[in-house]
């Protein structure tokens, strides 16, 4: 079937529901909204009814401001009734950032993949004072300016745990196949990857719902980009291949939650138009570096507009990998200056 014959996005619920307040996305399935400080403004919560308690899928960050947004949502919407389980779609801290206090304060099971918990733990325990040596190597290899690196150099990086709640030892795992009863229905596991390794998603076997996580959402393409962690990794093969796989699972009537903008269908036509921009994208890039260009240089042909302050580490690992995905497929060749940064060109 062609891109032409599914049914564009729309959106049923307009309107995001503030702290206290959730919209009914169907029965025993809860739509809340977290406030985030950051260019995304919210991230979506699932709250699935099972009865005598609440499972609820996804978190947001951790601070003070957000116990009393979930103390509101906690004797609002939820009713008092306990939250019991969280399921965690992946590691990333707008995800995971309330894991700990549910399962410190209310007794909370932690459901989530193998990588993500540890990966959570991780992280959380890791609070570096000043930036590591992997990541000032990695901003010369991306031929960040000298007096940008110079200013990252002498500032406190971020940390996991300046946003994520302490997460103690102990989770139920959760794999590919997997299925979960939940808010009155059985849903089946997915594995994504690319945006975050082991990312779940959800497919009910009973309605049209499916909750994914940052896998799939509208309007905008999930960050993928390569870490000073790994920086020989190709997330954007894990990420094709995992929406490659994906796609045959999207109806026309599934109704999707996602991660972050809101709750949509047209689900097909997304997964279409999700592969087919990266591949458009990396053809831009592709005849941006016909001359040499460093990662930073190419944030014009992936992007179509300005990088500001905010965004910027999200651009550089996002052009990375672009830029690494065609070296690793073959199509582009890559050149360490004496400068330490890498020079990437079409081959």
């Amino acid at each position: 079937m062609s891109k032409s014959d599914h049914a564009p996005l729309a959106f049923p619920w307009p309107d995001v529901p503030e702290p206290g307040e959730a919209v009914e996305i169907a029965e025993g399935v809860l739509w809340l909204a977290m406030p985030l400080e950051s260019p995304l403004k919210w991230i979506n919560v699932v709250a699935l009814d099972d009865g005598d308690g609440w499972t609820v899928v996804d978190t947001g960050t951790y601070s003070k401001k957000s116990v009393g947004y979930w103390d509101l949502n906690l004797s609002g919407p939820l009713k008092g009734k306990p939250v019991r389980r969280i399921i965690s779609t992946h590691h990333h801290p707008d995800h995971v950032g309330h894991v700990g206090w549910f399962m410190m304060k209310h007794g909370a099971e932690h459901w989530a993949s193998r990588t993500t918990y540890l990966l959570t733990r991780m992280l959380v325990m890791d609070v570096e004072e000043r930036a590591s040596e992997a990541s000032i190597r990695y901003w010369h290899r991306a031929g960040m300016p000298a007096d940008r690196i110079e200013r990252k150099t002498l500032e406190r990086p971020f940390n996991f745990a300046d946003m994520v709640h302490e997460v103690p030892t102990g989770h139920v795992r959760i794999r590919q196949g997997d299925v979960i009863r939940a808010g009155g229905r059985d849903w089946d596991i997915h594995m994504g990857n690319g945006h975050a390794p082991e990312h779940v998603t959800m497919w009910s076997r009973d309605d049209n719902l499916v909750i994914a996580g940052d896998q799939v959402l509208p309007t905008i393409s999930p960050n993928v980009g390569v870490q000073p962690a790994e920086p020989e990794a190709d997330p954007l093969a894990e990420w094709l291949e995992a929406c490659e796989r994906l796609s045959p699972l999207a109806r026309e009537d599934h109704v999707v939650i996602g991660g972050h903008k809101l709750p949509f269908t047209g689900l097909p036509r997304r997964m279409t138009d999700l592969i087919a921009n990266h591949h458009t994208a990396l053809e831009r890039l592709i005849e941006h570096i016909r001359e040499p260009k460093v990662a930073v240089d190419c944030f014009s042909p992936l992007f179509k507009r300005e990088i500001v302050d905010a965004i910027y580490n999200l651009a550089m690992v996002e052009a990375y990998a672009h830029l690494q995905h065609l070296h690793k497929s073959g199509r582009a060749s890559r050149t360490l200056r004496e400068d330490g940064a890498y020079l990437w060109q079409a081959t």
